[in-house]
């Protein structure tokens, strides 16, 4: 009889506090494990971005191997066509559109319009869109067409000291810029003034935690500090030991809040 009743015993199920115990661990596990989820996304945007970077700095360096060492015009170039970059390299990087932007240029940004991913485009006469920017002063204007700036401040060529220094190509949320020296950081992560009165801004933006990612004359990439962007050689004349760096007396609640965490240089 003892044996009859084991056998048509109904099985247990769990108890209410046992279901209890194993949905809470669950969501323990859950809380541990997303923020380590978020940061692997993250460092995938960022590598990916970086593969980005790396495809146009062999796309500068063909250019530059076409063109005598020479870099391209620029804007403003007389009777001679336009020669932004995008229109100059259309060729090297044809059917590949995606490599124009980071992958993180993805945050709204309140003016809505062409600024609606933080990112540039699509530019209106040529149709192209991207969330990368060149430095102006690494370019080779025609005489008298240097945007009203000294002429011996651009960089026109790729055969020049401490190139890996000179920033080429960077995340940026216009398509070209000016950096000086006495730039002033932005208020507030995202607030921009007009690049050309206050070009750091259009750079100094919260994509990779603390860095935007840069490809350099050189033609190498790395990732730059937020606070770095003041100590690299943007131009000729550019102070690197300006009013914005350790060398040249920045405290550090000179920094706008977001950025006084971020590393000093």
């Amino acid at each position: 009889m003892a044996g009859s009743k084991r056998q048509n015993a109904a099985p247990r199920g769990f108890t209410l506090i046992e279901l209890l115990v194993v949905v809470a661990i669950i969501a323990l596990l859950m809380a541990i494990l997303m923020p380590a989820l978020h940061r692997v996304k993250e460092q995938g945007k960022t590598i990916a971005c970086q593969a980005n970077l790396r495809q146009w700095a062999v796309y500068f360096s063909l250019y530059t191997d076409d063109n005598n060492g020479r870099f391209h015009r620029g804007w403003n170039v007389g009777n001679e066509p336009q020669t932004s970059w995008m229109v100059v390299f259309r060729s090297y990087y044809v059917q590949q559109q995606e490599i124009c932007s980071c992958p993180t240029a993805t945050k709204p940004d309140p003016r809505g319009g062409r600024f609606a991913c933080v990112a540039w485009g699509p530019n209106p006469q040529y149709q192209e869109y991207g969330s990368y920017g060149i430095n102006l002063w690494v370019t080779d204007p025609m005489p008298g067409k240097e945007g009203g700036k000294p002429a011996s401040q651009y960089w026109r060529r790729r055969d020049v000291r401490q190139a890996a220094e000179i920033p080429l190509f960077v995340d940026d949320r216009w398509w070209d810029t000016r950096p000086s020296h006495t730039d002033q950081p932005p208020a507030h992560e995202g607030q921009r003034d007009d690049w050309t009165t206050n070009a750091m801004k259009m750079i100094c933006l919260l994509r990779h935690g603390g860095f935007i990612n840069g490809a350099f004359v050189d033609f190498s990439t790395r990732r730059i500090g937020l606070k770095e962007l003041w100590s690299l050689r943007w131009h000729q004349e550019f102070l690197m030991q300006g009013p914005w760096t350790r060398a040249g007396g920045v405290e550090a609640e000179d920094w706008p809040e977001w950025m006084r965490g971020f590393k000093d240089y």
